[in-house]
């Protein structure tokens, strides 16, 4: 029978190699991962495009208000503003 490392025990373990590797190990790490998980393509998401219709038809039917750019500058301009 395959003993089966405890997933907490991998997690320390690889956080310890990454965090001590050569910038050309995190190169190769990095690649290895990304070969082995597809990138995600939002636009093939059927849930989260059918989200974006939705938030779509709410702010042009006025079922959302929304924001405007001005509102949004004011907002991010006055919590600046508070934390200086």
């Amino acid at each position: 029978m395959e003993h089966k490392p405890d997933p907490d025990v991998l997690r320390v373990e690889l956080r310890y190699y990454i965090d001590n590797a050569s910038d050309q190990e995190l190169e190769e790490l990095y690649a290895f991962v990304n070969s082995k998980t597809p990138p995600y393509e939002w636009w093939n998401d059927d849930e989260f495009m059918a989200e974006l219709d939705r938030r779509e038809a709410d702010l042009r039917s006025g079922k959302d208000k929304g924001v405007t750019w001005e509102e949004v500058k004011e907002h991010l301009l006055n919590n600046l503003r508070g934390h200086k």
